[in-house]
């Protein structure tokens, strides 16, 4: 499994997807082979998640070789990132709610040898100490994994579903703030409340072709108990629509200046912004810090061998620099919460219009999300 740092890379694995995997991935989706044997999905999030493909070019990458139909369950996969994304940005509190229920948990937690036991992969659960050397090796888990992954650590250990989605965050190179944090309160029970995920032994038996055995887990927990209640923000998502503006920001989630719905626009100056763990309430891996800083210096490359003026800047430069910009949206999460603790003004957001159209659609559940699929699809592609 191997998760090189550029677009072309990117590019190329979508293309090698489609063409040979596709037509079976609703038939294997869920099935965990191993970090060597991941033929049966995409592995395209840690791509989708920086911008640096979009849903809009897979989904119509895999239109042009199979019909919708053949397509669904694949095409609802990739909007899920969407989803997760707009759920959030009508409830933000909830991301709040997170990381300060996080700084308390971490001070009540730093010696807790369950905990310990936990992120060092020493528990007496083989699949789970499997999953923590894979995730910290290779930045990366299948989706199923994860999901039993989250419901060990919540309902087996007996440990907050807050301090998992650090873990995750922590090593993930597709980690984001949207979809790790709300995926972990859904296994817990308090995104959809009283509907937790557990995990089985026969099912990742099933589903890991019995790569593991003696899978002693609780199968009957409860649902995590969270009382507090998210009303729905009224945002508009309107785009600045100030062209006297020539200088750009690009955060970490929207990389792919060519492909985004801004490339037509002309700017003095492109600045990428790189977030460090200086600024970051959850500490990143330092190889996942280095995965960012390498698409980004890929992408600089690639502008500035097309006569754009790019460079890198860390995201403290921001306070010091008065002049007015324009930003693709960073989305709620790190860099949006260091924009607004430092008060900066001078920053005026871009919307993707898929983000625009399709936010309106996530104020419920995924599966009311899934009726409006065909309707996003219509209108993109």
């Amino acid at each position: 499994m191997n998760f090189e740092p550029s677009r072309n890379f990117a590019i190329k694995k979508l293309n090698n997807f489609i063409e040979k995997n596709l037509i079976e991935y609703s038939k294997l989706r869920n099935f965990d082979y191993g970090p060597n044997q991941r033929k049966n999905i995409s592995c395209l999030s840690p791509y989708v998640s920086h911008g640096i493909i979009s849903e809009k070019e897979i989904i119509d990458k895999s239109l042009k070789k199979y019909s919708f139909i053949k397509n669904e369950k694949f095409i609802q996969e990739v909007l899920w990132r969407i989803y997760w994304k707009g759920w959030l940005e009508l409830r933000p509190k909830v991301w709040s709610n997170y990381i300060e229920d996080l700084k308390k948990l971490k001070k009540n937690f730093k010696d807790n040898q369950n905990y310990l036991n936990a992120i060092n992969g020493k528990t007496n659960i083989e699949c789970f100490n499997y999953w923590v050397s894979e995730l910290k090796n290779h930045n990366y888990l299948h989706n199923h994994a994860r999901m039993w992954f989250a419901s060990i650590w919540i309902f087996t250990l007996h440990l907050p579903w807050q301090l998992g989605a650090e873990f995750f965050m922590k090593h993930l190179f597709d980690g984001d703030s949207a979809s790790n944090t709300l995926g972990w309160r859904w296994v817990a029970g308090v995104q959809t409340k009283g509907k937790n995920y557990v995990a089985s032994e026969w099912n990742i038996k099933k589903f890991t072709n019995n790569r593991f055995n003696n899978i002693k887990l609780n199968e009957n927990p409860i649902p995590v108990i969270d009382n507090r209640s998210y009303s729905i923000k009224n945002y508009s998502f309107i785009n600045a629509n100030l062209s006297n503006i020539k200088n750009l920001l690009i955060f970490e989630n929207n990389l792919s200046f060519e492909q985004s719905d801004f490339n037509d626009r002309s700017f003095e100056n492109i600045y990428f912004v790189f977030n460090g763990n200086e600024t970051r309430q959850i500490k990143l891996d330092e190889k996942v810090l280095n995965f960012k800083r390498s698409l980004i210096n890929n992408q600089i490359i690639d502008l500035n061998n097309k006569s754009l003026n790019c460079k890198m800047i860390n995201i403290q430069d921001l306070k010091d620099m008065k002049e007015n910009f324009l930003g693709l949206y960073p989305s709620v999460g790190e860099n949006l919460d260091y924009i607004n603790s430092n008060n900066l003004k001078n920053i005026f957001f871009l919307y993707r219009k898929i983000d625009q159209y399709s936010w309106k659609y996530c104020t419920k559940g995924f599966f009311n999300f899934k009726n409006y699929i065909p309707k996003i699809v219509k209108e993109f592609i």
